[in-house]
């Protein structure tokens, strides 16, 4: 049974709390990122499941047995790190063998092995070569093909692709996707990169200040994130988020003042249960519709930058108080610097946040 479970894990560096109360279970066959900016407490969590760091409470289990109190090599774990640390002096293929040294097989067996994982990721024609005559590109899928190269109850992989440049990055993450659908194990991988997390992942869990915020599909994290910090961090260009003040909801619409003027914005129907007082509304830029200047309940600001991106266009606009807005447009779609734009917000794509940061969920 390859699965993964932490249970209220915390870890602590004296009085520095680094990972507080965790919970997660990746099923097997299921991957699952740890995502969120340096220092949220994702690398150590990896860590305490690994055996590399030891949890000052709570619980590690792998395949149903709790690890706690077992080394490393007892818990039948294979780990991706960031830096490759392949062996200089070995050929690839004798680095991707290593770990077969140690299950007692026979060189015929070893050999059948290492050709297999070198086919899947397309390694069979560098096997005789050092790792200093080799792509960077080929030097992390040598490192994936050491560990998958066994038969371990799960993967965990720190940063797998951070060394590799945009354009490997893209290729590795479907072959590294490809080859772990196969594998039916439970996987964690580590990452800073939400375009890795959405691209790569079953599930997202989503770190801050040592603790998990949301745990959930790629859809479900940018199309219904649980607090402001989500809200803002998953998604590119980020998310607009506007202090207003909440009046009234009325048949689908929510009253607000936002920058000093009343405006009437369609919403989810749970915002009928807020009382009256300060939220935050919450915009992705490709959410608004420019429309004429006559229209009603409109945003208006001012186009101050305009980025092209290919087939869209990014619009930076300020408002009449000094609110930053972006903007996605489709590249058609011509706007000037100083020219004013009169945004409507999607009602499917309009997020509430309350006074607490955490979002009106019906």
């Amino acid at each position: 049974m390859s699965t993964i479970e932490i249970r209220k894990i915390t870890k602590k560096f004296g009085e520095f709390v680094a990972v507080r109360d965790a919970d997660l279970k990746v099923e097997a066959g299921e991957v699952v990122c740890l995502l969120g900016p340096s220092g949220c407490g994702k690398t150590t969590t990896l860590r305490m499941i690994a055996g590399l760091e030891r949890a000052t409470s709570g619980d590690v289990i792998i395949a149903g047995q709790r690890m706690n109190e077992l080394a490393p090599d007892k818990r039948d774990i294979a780990m991706v790190f960031q830096f490759y640390a392949l062996y200089p002096a070995l050929t690839v293929g004798e680095n991707i063998a290593m770990p077969l040294h140690y299950e007692g097989l026979s060189a015929a067996e070893q050999q059948a092995r290492v050709k297999k994982v070198a086919d899947i990721l397309h390694l069979g024609d560098v096997l005789d070569r050092l790792p200093g005559r080799i792509s960077e590109g080929e030097k992390q899928r040598v490192a994936v093909a050491r560990a998958i190269v066994r038969d371990p109850n799960c993967f965990l992989f720190d940063e797998p692709l951070s060394r590799l440049d945009v354009e490997l990055r893209h290729s590795m993450r479907g072959q590294i996707k490809g080859v772990l659908s196969n594998l039916s194990k439970a996987t964690v991988i580590v990452t800073h990169d939400q375009l890795e997390a959405l691209t790569m992942a079953d599930r997202i869990a989503i770190m801050r200040d040592g603790l998990i915020e949301q745990v959930g599909s790629p859809h479900d994290v940018f199309a219904k994130p649980a607090n402001l910090f989500v809200g803002s961090f998953i998604g590119t260009p980020q998310m607009n988020l506007i202090s207003a003040n909440f009046k009234s909801y009325n048949n689908g619409k929510a009253k607000v003042t936002f920058d000093k003027q009343d405006v009437d914005i369609g919403v989810n129907h749970a915002v009928a249960k807020l009382k009256p007082g300060q939220i935050t509304v919450g915009i992705r830029p490709r959410a608004f519709s420019v429309v004429g200047k006559d229209t009603k309940d409109t945003i208006e600001a001012v186009s101050e930058l305009i980025e092209p991106m290919g087939a869209e266009t990014l619009i930076h606009a300020r408002t009449k108080t000094g609110n930053d807005i972006r903007v996605v447009v489709p590249r058609d779609k011509r706007v000037k610097i100083g020219e004013t734009l009169h945004l409507v917000p999607d009602p499917a794509q309009t997020h509430i946040f309350g006074e607490d940061g955490k979002a009106v969920r019906a």
